[in-house]
């Protein structure tokens, strides 16, 4: 099966074996109360998911098997003379719960890239759209074009036991990885290069022959898209992409329409989108202020005017974070190794260096810290990726390394089709006053 899905499998068969136990002896153990107001925005803060490739602490902020950014960029392995860790690696991490060394990673490398072929008829599906069509809608139409490859369609179809669903996923979820780059790239190049397109480069990294393909071969937007697709990768499950991925799978659709679905939500400026809006934020602030380098005080300022308009300040605030986003930080943390005298950028930073305390100040938003998209698109702007519409792409091809790795999980685990109870406003009315009746 390849060492990689070998050692997946002997560590799923232990955790179903402590999954069973754990449900056994506390399976009636209440590990939280729900209340009407959770049930009524958005279920925020209930907790009901399993998902074992991360966790978001509201404090810390993410964890990937209990490894924060910071120790990720640290330990996981790097490109030959790179900087950056390999997304490869994290994937490795999120799948098997262990850091990789070079030779995993370089493993992971060869076999996404044996993998990679993306066959024409997805072009021809996508050509088929009007050039200007969203590239978000041209890449979720991608990868459903693609499902026609699914190997679990077709060995469900042919009937197959429930303990092997796991396999099939993995193999989906392997092939559909290492495409993803090929299309998200195919879908630039046609919308903004002409359709002048660029072939695959086997030699190189996931992410490195990404950034090739989309025509950037400045290592230092290599050294980026290592970075970027390493820290979108996953932020817990309860999150629109991951949740949806996980909630269309547990249907037992397979990889490429849940992951599709997933891509749909990503889409949405409350999710994925956000990150256009920051730039664009920040790009009108600066033509109306005149300047490409405003001033800590014209910043304010102009915040003070977006909120007095009723607006919000993009890439700021998250719904479980109350800090600065590390993902944030280590954005940063590369802008002023790579490009800190670049403009944008460093109004990126004075706008980090203000807008919490005026956001603290109103006294209605419980965090004023920014979050990952606060940052991304004042670096890709940088190295000359200034197509705003194609950032959300980006991220859904990096999202895919972490709610595939938990795809494979949900089967392997065999968790069932999610399916959760609702209710009425009728019927709170009548629970809180102690006359509801029970439901099914």
């Amino acid at each position: 099966m390849g060492y990689i899905k070998d050692l997946f499998k002997e560590k799923a068969d232990a955790l179903n074996g402590d999954i069973k136990k754990m449900i056994a002896e506390h399976g009636d153990y209440k590990i939280g109360e729900i209340t009407v107001a959770q049930v009524y925005q958005g279920m925020r803060g209930m907790t009901g998911l399993i998902t074992e490739t991360s966790l978001l602490d509201s404090n810390e902020g993410i964890r990937f098997r209990g490894y924060s950014i910071p120790e990720l960029r640290e330990h996981l392995p790097k490109a030959e003379g790179g900087t950056e860790p390999l997304p490869e690696g994290l994937f490795h991490l999120m799948l098997l719960g262990e850091l990789p060394n070079k030779e995993d990673v370089d493993h992971l490398s060869a076999v996404w890239a044996r993998r990679s072929h993306v066959p024409n008829y997805v072009f021809d599906v996508i050509e088929a759209l009007p050039v200007n069509t969203h590239p978000m809608t041209q890449f979720s139409i991608g990868v459903m074009a693609l499902q026609r490859e699914s190997i679990f369609a077709k060995e469900y179809a042919k009937g197959i036991s429930k303990k092997d669903h796991w396999n099939f996923v993995y193999e989906d979820t392997m092939n559909l990885i290492a495409r993803l780059p090929r299309v998200a790239a195919y879908i630039y190049r046609r919308k903004y290069k002409g359709g002048d397109h660029i072939q695959p480069n086997g030699m190189l990294d996931w992410a490195g022959n990404f950034a090739h393909m989309l025509g950037f071969e400045d290592k230092g937007f290599w050294a980026l898209m290592r970075l970027y697709m390493t820290i979108h990768a996953d932020h817990e499950g309860g999150n629109v992409s991951a949740h949806t991925t996980h909630l269309v799978g547990s249907a037992l659709s397979d990889p490429y329409l849940s992951f599709a679905a997933g891509l749909n939500g990503l889409a949405g400026p409350l999710h994925g989108l956000a990150n256009q809006e920051v730039i664009r934020w920040i790009e009108e602030m600066q033509q109306a202020l005149d300047t490409q380098s405003p001033t800590k005080e014209q910043i304010a300022e102009y915040i003070k005017k977006t909120l007095s308009e009723g607006k919000v300040v993009p890439g700021y605030g998250h719904a479980v974070l109350r800090k600065t986003d590390p993902r944030f930080t280590a954005q940063m943390e590369f802008g002023k190794t790579h490009c800190p005298d670049d403009p944008l950028v460093q109004t990126v930073w004075n706008v980090y260096e203000v807008a919490p305390a005026i956001l603290e100040s109103t006294g209605k938003i419980k965090n004023p810290w920014p979050n990952v998209d606060a940052h991304s698109g004042a670096l890709l702007k940088h190295y000359g990726l200034i197509e705003e519409d194609f950032y959300t792409v980006l991220f859904g091809v990096s999202r895919a390394l972490g709610v595939l790795a938990s795809l494979c999980w949900d089967r392997a685990l065999g968790l069932p089709l999610e399916r959760p109870k609702s209710v009425t406003t009728e019927y709170l009315k009548k629970l809180v006053v102690g006359e509801a009746v029970d439901t099914e």
